[in-house]
C-alpha cells in the first residue's frame, strides 16, 4: 500500500545565482493537515514562476525508494523536501506513473501531468558535481501533478491510484524518449546522456533522443488527448506535437 511519508512546503527563500535571485526549493516537512488548492499546497510558493508552479505543476511528488537510491549514491541522506518535492511517497514507483493517472490522497484528487526537468537551480541546491546530468541519466525524476479536486492531506495518508489511462505512457517512458536515457535503470549501467536541451547544461552534454521511440510515445499521448482520455499540460502538448511532427520544433 502506497502512503505519504511527508508533506513539504517552502521553509525559507534562499539566495540563488540564477536570474530570479532567490529560490523556493528549500521545502521541509510540516505537521498536520495541509490544504491543497489549484496552485498547490497552502502557504507554498515558487520563486521562478515563469518555469515552475502553475496549474499543471501544482504539486511535485518524489518517492522514498528513489531518495534511498540517491542517498546511497551521494553518501548522505536525502531527507524529505531536499529535492524540492511537496510529497514524499513510499510504496509506489512514481516514475512508472502513467501520464494522466489520478491519485486520491486524503480528500484531494491529483493527476499526474509530467516529469520533473532538472535545472541549474537544482544543481546549485545539491552542490554535487554535474548534478543535472546525473539526475537526468538516472531517470528518477518524480512527477508533477495538477489538482483535480481541492482537499487536504497529511503524512500517513494512503496514496490510492483511482484511475489509470489506457495509453500506457509513463513518466519515465516520456523522459527516456525525450532525453535519450534509459527507463529508470542504474545510471552506472547506461550510456552517458545529458541534461535537457532547455536547461543550462554543459555544452558537451546534450542527449541523443531516439526520434522513432519519441514519435511513437508522442502519438499515443496525442491520441489520448484528442480522445479526451487525458488532458496534456501546455508544455506536454507542445512537446508531443513537436515530436509527432505536428508543430515546428524550437
Amino acid at each position: 500500500m502506497a502512503e505519504l511519508l511527508a508533506v513539504c512546503r517552502v521553509h525559507v527563500l534562499l539566495p540563488d545565482a540564477g536570474t530570479v535571485g532567490v529560490t523556493a526549493i528549500d521545502k521541509r516537512p510540516v505537521e498536520g493537515r495541509v490544504k491543497v488548492r489549484p496552485f498547490g499546497l497552502y502557504a507554498d510558493v515558487q520563486a521562478d514562476r515563469a518555469n515552475h508552479g502553475g496549474l499543471d505543476q501544482a504539486v511535485y511528488a518524489y518517492a522514498q525508494e528513489d531518495a534511498d537510491f540517491w542517498s546511497a549514491e551521494l553518501g548522505r541522506e536525502v531527507t524529505p523536501g531536499l529535492f524540492g518535492e511537496n510529497l514524499r511517497t513510499r510504496g509506489m514507483d512514481v516514475n512508472r506513473a502513467v501520464i494522466g493517472e489520478r491519485w486520491q490522497v486524503g480528500s484531494a484528487l491529483l493527476e499526474v501531468t509530467q516529469p520533473r526537468i532538472p535545472c541549474q537551480t537544482f544543481g546549485r541546491r545539491l552542490e554535487e558535481q554535474r548534478w543535472v546530468r546525473r539526475f537526468t541519466q538516472a531517470n528518477r525524476t518524480g512527477a508533477f501533478l495538477r489538482v483535480i479536486n481541492n482537499g487536504d492531506l497529511g503524512s500517513g495518508d494512503v496514496v490510492d491510484v483511482v484511475h489509470r489511462p489506457g495509453h500506457g505512457v509513463t513518466v519515465a517512458d516520456w523522459f527516456a524518449g525525450r532525453f535519450g536515457v534509459a527507463r529508470g535503470e542504474d545510471p552506472a549501467t547506461t550510456a552517458p546522456a545529458a541534461a535537457a536541451p532547455d536547461v543550462a547544461a554543459e555544452p558537451d552534454e546534450k542527449g541523443a533522443p531516439d526520434p522513432d521511440t519519441l514519435e511513437i510515445l508522442a502519438q499515443r499521448l496525442l491520441n489520448a488527448h484528442v480522445a479526451g482520455e487525458i488532458r496534456l499540460s501546455v508544455d506536454m502538448l507542445r512537446r508531443t506535437e513537436q515530436a509527432a511532427g505536428r508543430a515546428t520544433v524550437d
